[in-house]
Order: structure tokens, then sequence, then C-alpha cells
């Protein structure tokens, strides 16, 4: 049954792995949501944190420009610190409840941190 469920999904990645030094290097692009229904499954893996804090969160908008950018509700991750690395968490959003473009943002205190971030999701039409 899981690999009947496992083949229609799509796992997308939001942020390459990177040891990312500041906040521009801890942010993805904009990724096209809209073809997705259900839930969608951001997972954020921070591996080292040197030194200071990773504090991500989701975003979402109206086109791949950012047009209309918005903080998602219930979309912040966890701020990982060099106390608490390595760590990883899951947000499930709804698809139907954001406007139709995802973005990751990592904003990083005194980095580098080493962070990777996905998302897991059901196409509409498989």
């Amino acid at each position: 049954m899981l690999e009947a469920e496992s083949g229609a999904v799509e796992v997308v990645s939001l942020l390459d792995p990177a040891n990312a030094a500041d906040t521009g290097a801890a942010s993805g692009a904009w990724v096209d949501a809209r073809k997705y229904e259900g839930n969608l499954v951001i997972t954020q893996h921070v591996g080292v944190v040197t030194g200071g804090t990773i504090a991500g969160r989701m975003q979402h908008a109206s086109d791949g420009a950012g047009t209309g950018a918005a903080n998602i509700t219930n979309g912040t991750f966890v701020t990982v610190t060099t106390a608490t690395d390595p760590a990883i968490e899951k947000l499930i959003i709804p698809a139907g409840s954001v406007l139709g473009w995802v973005k990751y943002i990592g904003t990083i205190v005194t980095g580098p941190a080493a962070v990777g971030v996905t998302m897991t999701a059901r196409p509409k039409y498989v």
C-alpha cells in the first residue's frame, strides 16, 4: 500500500543542501505549488550551525516573481542554534491555503549553517 502512495507524490527541492553563511544563501527560489493538492509537506534539514542561529519560514505569493509575498500561517520552523543542531522538522501546509507559489527563507544570524529543504506533495493529475 505504501508503495502505491509513494509513487503518487513528488519531492521538490526548495533549497539544495548548502553551508549557508547568510540569509541570501539560505533562501530558495519561488516554486509553483498550483499543481498540487492535499498537503504540502515541507521538511527542513539543519546540520551544524556555527556560532549562531537559523530561523526558517515559508512564504507564498501569487506568481513566480513574488507578487504579494507573505508569510504562510503556521509556516515557521523552530529556530535551530548551536545547542540544538542537528535538527529535522516538518511543516504540513494545505495546498489550497497558499496563493500559488511557495518559497523557503532561512534567516541566519552569525552563520554559517548547513541546511537543505524539501517539499513532498501530490500532483493533482498523476
